[in-house]
């Protein structure tokens, strides 16, 4: 989250010179319900992937410190709302969505272009040596989980016009995620070392959980047209 910081001041100038104001640029609270969604994702998500996991055999706990991994849980879940609220959802869900819907793109159209351009904010953090970098061949499912989840994001902005909802899904979702399945190529406390099948970012199994998510999301608050109004 620390090397995000650079988005802050970015974000800030780029507000302030383009002079958005703070609904365009999704600085309310949005609606109760939105929040839940926010919940559901990380939870049904990367819960749904330890299920399997576990079924499977693929958990391995016997030198699982969890005094740690709640520790580490709960400081990033609930602190992380502030720093990716300043740094990649302010910059991707706040002044860059602000700035596309200014400039006469469709809420899709936005929901698509601000997906892609997180999608490349990762590269670097999984293609060089950053502590988090993944082997060639494991990059492509990264990136595409990275799309996904960008546009589970972008949903939530949508739905509630506020990026404060998409900023709590985005820190309860690396408050999880990364004490439990660990980074890179790091093991979590769970003990999986098949990430490239079990990791809900980096591997196969993501794609499918966060591709199905996606659609349901999709389908409730697009085809049955199911917003929720934000709220100042």
């Amino acid at each position: 989250m620390l090397s995000a910081l650079p988005l802050f001041p970015l974000a800030g100038l780029f507000w302030f010179l383009q002079k958005f104001s703070r609904p365009e640029i999704g600085l309310t609270w949005g609606n109760p319900r939105a929040y839940g969604l926010a919940l559901a994702y990380p939870v049904v998500v990367l819960g749904v992937a330890a299920l399997i996991a576990w079924i499977t055999g693929a958990i391995d706990t016997s030198e699982a410190d969890w005094n740690k991994a709640l520790l580490n849980l709960v400081l990033m879940s609930s602190t992380g709302i502030i720093m990716v609220l300043i740094t990649e959802e302010g910059f991707f869900r706040g002044w860059l969505w602000a700035s596309l819907k200014r400039a006469g793109q469709t809420d899709v159209q936005t929901l698509i272009w601000t997906s892609l351009a997180f999608t490349l904010w990762h590269v670097s953090a999984v293609s060089l040596d950053t502590g988090f970098d993944l082997p060639a061949r494991e990059i492509p499912i990264y990136l595409i989980n990275a799309t996904l989840i960008g546009a589970v994001f972008g949903m939530l902005r949508m739905a509630s016009g506020s990026v404060v909802v998409p900023s709590v899904c985005h820190a309860v979702w690396n408050g999880i995620l990364y004490p439990l399945y660990g980074f890179g190529e790091k093991t979590g406390t769970l003990g999986i070392t098949q990430t490239h099948i079990y990791g809900p970012e980096v591997g196969v199994l993501g794609i499918v959980l966060n591709l199905l998510f996606a659609a349901a999301l999709w389908f409730v608050l697009i085809k049955r047209r199911e917003s929720f109004p934000s709220a100042t």
